[in-house]
């Protein structure tokens, strides 16, 4: 398998990515992207990307967000999609239409070599938050925009305001050992839930007029298919996936048990919808 090239900071990221991490999100990409489609609509509105413009989509993953900034601002804008992880680029490839404006690049943003000055807006759904010195990748993202260019992101609030997230994980705790516990610096699905970290991350980075406003969703992590989806899910990625991961399979058994009964309240028809809370943070270049 092709590995990027990458920040020495990073190698834990390209790693994980490129092996369960990547290859789980690429098996569950087309539920994955009904789940998420609330928020990338919300992106793609705070984007407000038009006709014509060059976007760079930042850990564009399988694509979803790419294949449709492309769709906005064709036919003669462009996005570039940048990842890390080989097996969800492999499927990005996969899904683009070959007639839209859209290319993605396996590389790591804090180092790839963008041309300066060449692009209009930066945009990321839950992919600027595993940087490992995130300050220096926005200067390095910072440098690929126009000087009017502007930034567009949404990452996850703190892991209380998130049960989507953290309810199956609570249940699997009754299973298994903790996940080890980032410092408040260190790169992880949270790591941008400080308003203040994020606001200073970004200045740092030279970017100005940083807005930050929270989102309240609620969002069916069974996908309209029932308890049993979403059970499923949860054990298959996610936190709940990561801290069952290399576990024996009666100490899955067992867990799955326990997340299934935390989610049972949440039930709702064929449906299991849980509260999510996120950032919209938009900024421009100075």
């Amino acid at each position: 398998m092709e590995m990027p090239v990458g920040h020495d900071r990073n190698a834990d990221q390209i790693a994980y990515w490129n092996g369960p991490g990547g290859e789980h999100w690429t098996e569950r990409q087309p539920l994955q992207d009904i789940l998420l489609a609330p928020i990338s609509q919300i992106l793609i509105d705070s984007a407000a990307a038009n006709p014509g413009e060059r976007i760079i989509d930042v850990g564009c993953g399988c694509g979803s967000t790419s294949i449709a900034l492309a769709q906005a601002v064709a036919p003669s804008g462009f996005v570039l999609g940048i990842d890390i992880s080989a097996p969800m680029l492999a499927r990005a490839r996969q899904l683009a239409p070959k007639t839209l404006p859209v290319d993605f690049v396996l590389a790591d943003a804090t180092v790839y070599p963008f041309d300066p000055a060449s692009f209009d807006l930066l945009v990321s759904r839950f992919g600027v938050m595993f940087f490992a010195e995130p300050a220096l990748s926005f200067a390095n993202l910072r440098r690929a925009l126009k000087p009017a260019g502007r930034l567009a992101f949404v990452c996850w609030r703190e892991p209380r305001e998130n049960p989507m997230l953290m309810t199956p994980l609570q249940a699997a705790y009754k299973h298994v050992p903790k996940l080890p516990q980032p410092g408040p610096e260190d790169p992880g699905p949270f790591s941008f839930a400080s308003e203040e970290r994020v606001k200073r991350i970004l200045r740092e980075a030279g970017f100005v007029d940083v807005a930050i406003v929270p989102r309240n969703l609620s969002l069916d992590i069974a996908i309209g298919r029932g308890l049993e989806a979403a059970v499923q899910g949860a054990i298959e990625i996610g936190p709940a996936s990561r801290a069952l991961h290399d576990h024996p399979e009666d100490v899955r058994a067992a867990a799955k048990e326990s997340i299934r009964e935390a989610l049972k309240p949440f039930v709702r028809g064929e449906s299991v919808p849980l509260p999510a809370a996120i950032w919209i943070v938009t900024a421009r270049k100075q």
